[in-house]
């Protein structure tokens, strides 16, 4: 099973190649070259395995990465 994870672009380091994304307060580079599309800051992406595949709008972005949060909640609370 794979997982890819909602992250907003902060900053393109390397144009149409590589990005400086974040989610739940973690920044990594990522690999935004096989998006379909520009990806500009303030977009949110799908990131797996240090790949960018697709962008997302922000309502389903900030939905996933909440639900993402309650679940490191119920967690940490076992």
């Amino acid at each position: 099973m794979c997982l890819a994870v909602p992250a907003k672009v902060i900053e393109i380091t390397v144009p149409d190649e590589i990005a400086e994304v974040e989610t739940l307060g973690i920044k990594r580079q990522a690999i935004i070259s096989v998006v379909d599309g520009k990806v500009q800051p303030g977009d949110y992406v799908l990131i797996h395995a240090g790949f960018a595949i697709r962008k997302i709008n922000t309502a389903e972005a900030e939905k996933t990465i909440e639900l993402h949060k309650q679940l490191a909640l119920s967690a940490k609370q076992m």
